[in-house]
């Protein structure tokens, strides 16, 4: 007696049926086995559809037991075609479930020929056209997010913003001292390259020992807020669009919403309080290394003595020269987290918009940067600092 365990239910070829139903209506009904590599007659059930006059409405019926994967839905979209050939509709209310999401998901992500001629190959206007719109709305978005930036301090100051305090102290260590190996060697080699370059063009003239109020000025008014910045854009802002943007993708900002955090106020503002609050230390520690480094260039190459040079140094510089490159530190560092923290809220969600805000903060930043550093200069003239 054979044990019905080991038995196995025999398998039908695959098989297609044009019929016509009770009612009248034309039913094209599958039984057997539809999968990969089975005998089934596609091209016999074209025929069928094929052979008869214009159709009408055409129901689709799966038969029980019947096997089917993938292939049987590539099947069934000529089949479709056939159909409509024929002037007739295909039915998939009498399909399972299954192969009816299947086959919707397929037809959603199938677009017409002609729309991907037109959207592979538009105009040079059109893409003119496209980029000065997406400018526009990013610029509106960026200068709203201001102005929630803005709302959100004002929140803080009354004591209505929600943050953690052990999440404002690990940015506080990782925007100051983590960043300060990084800035200790650009600092460094700026005031050398500095020092150098003058000393080349004052040398002709004997007075390479003004070497030093050219390194000291440029360092405190300029280079050392203007080269951490930088600095900051490339390392700390990216890391804030990139954070922020996983979770936005993450759908993890989503849910704080959820649960009734501002996400300004819980993830923006603590990230730009940390930055405006370093800033102006590392811009510092900036011109102490960039002058260290130019009375390295002054005591090595052009034979100054350091007492001398760093006497020099001090005469050249005063509190202005100070408070004016502190200013544009922390004006830098808001620019910085703006940046960062915009572009990662407004990211997309997948990894490549995640990647895509990240180089947009960094790029963003710098070009703040520099507009920001200009109107310093223009604005820093007119009062005669």
């Amino acid at each position: 007696m054979a044990d019905p365990l080991q038995s196995s239910p025999e398998i039908f070829p695959g098989t297609a049926e044009l019929r016509r139903s009770a009612s009248g209506a034309w039913q094209l009904a599958f039984a057997g086995d539809w999968r990969a590599g089975a005998a089934h007659p596609l091209n016999a059930a074209v025929a069928q559809l094929d052979a008869v006059g214009p159709l009408g409405p055409v129901d689709l019926i799966i038969g029980e037991g019947m096997l089917w994967d993938t292939s049987f839905l590539l099947a069934l979209r000529k089949l479709e075609a056939a159909i409509v050939r024929r002037g007739g509709t295909a039915h998939h209310e009498t399909l399972p479930d299954g192969v009816r999401r299947l086959m919707n998901l397929a037809a959603q992500s199938e677009a017409p020929s002609g729309a991907r001629r037109v959207a592979a190959s538009p105009s040079f206007l059109a893409r003119i056209g496209e980029r000065a719109q997406s400018i526009w709305r990013e610029t509106g978005d960026f200068f709203a997010f201001i102005g929630e930036a803005f709302l959100a301090f004002l929140r803080l100051l009354r004591g209505r913003a929600g943050f953690r305090r052990s999440d404002f102290l690990l940015i506080l260590q990782d925007t100051g001292a983590r960043a300060l190996p990084i800035v200790t060697l650009i600092s460094v080699l700026v005031g050398m390259i500095l020092a150098f370059v003058g000393a080349v063009q004052l040398r002709q003239f004997g007075v390479e020992i003004y070497v030093a109020n050219l390194v000291g000025i440029a360092m405190l008014r300029e280079m050392g807020a203007l080269m951490t910045a930088i600095i900051m854009a490339g390392r700390t802002g990216a890391a804030f669009a990139a954070e922020i943007g996983s979770m936005q993708a993450n759908e993890e900002i989503d849910a704080l919403s959820t649960l009734g955090f501002n996400p300004v106020d819980f993830l923006v503002l603590p990230r730009i309080l940390a930055l405006v609050l370093m800033m102006p230390l590392l811009a510092l520690y900036a011109d102490i290394l960039g002058i260290l480094g130019g009375a390295l260039i002054g005591t090595t190459l052009m034979g100054l003595d350091f007492s001398q040079y760093w006497a020099q140094t001090v005469r050249a510089l005063n509190m202005t020269h100070l408070f004016i490159g502190l200013i544009k530190a922390s004006v830098f560092g808001v620019i910085v987290a703006l940046a960062g923290c915009q572009r990662g809220l407004f990211a997309g969600r997948s990894a490549s918009a995640v990647g895509m805000a990240t180089t947009s903060a960094v790029v963003l930043a710098i070009v703040l940067i520099v507009v920001a550093d200009g109107i310093f200069a223009v604005v820093l003239d007119i009062l005669k600092l």
